[in-house]
This record gives structure tokens, sequence and C-alpha cells, in this order.
């Protein structure tokens, strides 16, 4: 604990976390007012974009499965999905409150910057320095989860349940509360997802967790993660599976390069090491 920090008083770190909420509310205000200025012009060309066939995944995915015959189809120009609303004043309320959430979305790295600058106070300089990266990095891994959550799983989500069909006389129409429900539980849950190797890193520093965790658990983390994959794009093609699951299986192998091994584990490793010289030059 720094010095400055020992001289404050109860009554300091309180008017401090005061002034610290006092400004991430005004940043969320000021970024919900411009959202809701500037949403009703980019609504359709953002947030409604997965709903057209000339989405730039559906693009993509065209031309890579379009030469392979039992992969799914996104070639379908005719694909598209159909909003609508049924309650007067829902569509006032969903401009307000998906400005808020674009707020919280373009100002999470100020809100991890104020975070950053009242916790810092009562960190080492050794430690400054390491969590200093870790805000930085995590930051980065939230809007990278976030891009791929919008690029990828909401769209591939959207196109299987909007065309799945139970009944030939069922015309499927989706509500705007619940693609706006679906839209933005997506692009948090993978900006949530992709905060796993961080997690690791602190949980390393703790030492709660080591890299043999992961080598232990490896198996059992290919299950679960074929699971959450299933549950994030409940497609019966394993196509689309495995564009959801070697993301997260990608995520796995990284937190555990993040994650330190024991002290143990490294004087195995140096014994192994000295056995097989010991065995080359006997050789």
């Amino acid at each position: 604990m720094s010095e400055h920090q020992e001289e404050m008083s109860f009554w300091d770190h309180l008017e401090t976390l005061r002034w610290t909420l006092f400004r991430c509310v005004i940043a969320l205000v000021v970024f919900t007012v411009g959202s809701f200025v500037f949403l009703k012009y980019q609504f359709d060309a953002v947030i409604l974009a997965p709903c057209k066939s000339d989405f730039v995944l559906y693009k993509l995915m065209c031309k890579v499965t379009s030469s392979v015959a039992f992969l799914p189809d996104f070639c379908d120009e005719s694909f598209k999905v159909d909003i609508v609303n049924i309650k007067l004043a829902t569509q006032f309320f969903i401009h307000m409150s998906t400005s808020f959430w674009l707020a919280i979305l373009l100002t999470f790295p100020y809100l991890m910057y104020e975070v950053w600058r009242f916790v810092s106070p009562a960190l080492y300089t050794h430690e400054k320095r390491n969590v200093r990266w870790v805000f930085f990095f995590g930051t980065i891994m939230f809007f990278v989860g976030c891009a791929v959550g919008y690029f990828m799983v909401f769209p591939m989500t959207l196109r299987f349940l909007a065309t799945y069909q139970l009944g030939e006389i069922i015309r499927e129409q989706v509500s705007i509360e619940s693609y706006m429900d679906t839209f933005f539980m997506m692009l948090f849950i993978m900006g949530i997802v992709f905060e796993l190797p961080l997690l690791s890193w602190l949980l390393s520093q703790f030492g709660l967790i080591t890299r043999s965790f992961f080598n232990r658990f490896r198996r059992h983390a290919i299950v679960i993660l074929l699971i959450a994959a299933a549950l994030i794009t409940p497609s019966s093609d394993p196509f689309t599976l495995a564009c959801v699951f070697f993301p997260l299986y990608g995520l796995y192998e990284l937190s555990a390069l993040f994650v330190k091994k024991k002290k143990i584990e490294l004087d195995d490793d140096d014994d192994a090491e000295k056995t097989e010289i010991t065995k080359y030059e006997a050789d």
C-alpha cells in the first residue's frame, strides 16, 4: 500500500469513490444522448444488418461454402428476417434502452480507466505495472469478443432460428424486443467470454490455478465448450458449431499460456531436460 493511500481516511476514500461514480455517470449520460441522436440513422445499417442477405458474414460464407456440397447454403439472396412491432410505445423505449447499452459499450475503456484510477493508489509499484497491462489487454479482448459476437455468433444464431420451421403454415415474424434482447445478450456474452485469459491470469497471480490445471482438465473443457457452442448457436450442422467452438477453444489455450507454471513443474521440466542431455551424452 502506498504512503498516499495510508494517509487517506475512510471519508477520503468515500469522496474519491463519489467523484469516480460521478464521472462515470456523466460519461454514460453524454454517450447515451449521443447514441440516441445518431442511432435512428444507423439502426437499419448496423443493428438490423444481419437481417438481410447482403450481410458481410453471409457473403463471406457464401464464397467459402458454395463449392462444398455438404456445408450449409449461405448464398440464398431471398433470406430476410421480418422485424415487427406490436406495442405502440415499444420502438421509443427500444431506442432509449439501445442508446444506453451502446453507451456502456463505447465508454467501456473509460469506465475501466476510472476503476484503475480508484484502485491504483492501493497498489505497489510492481502491481501497478502489471495491472495497467491487465486493464489494457482486458479492454481489447472485450471489444474483440463483442466483434466476434456481432460478425459471427449472432448472425449464425439468427439465421438458424429465423429459418427453422416447425410447420409449413407458420409464418416467421420476429418481435423487436426479442431481436434486441438476443442481439445484446450475444454481444455481451462474447465480450465477457473473451475475458477468460485475463481472469485466468488474475487467478494465477493469487495462486488459485496453475498451468497443470488446464492440462488436467483439457478433455473436460472440450466437452463443456462443445456444449456451450451448441447452446450459443443451436444449429444442427457441424460447420456452424465448429465456427463457434474453435474460437472458444483458442481462448482456453490462450488462457493456459497466461498462467504461470508451478515451481515444482519447472523443476520437473529441468530434470527431464537434464535426463535427455545425459542420455544423449551416453549415446
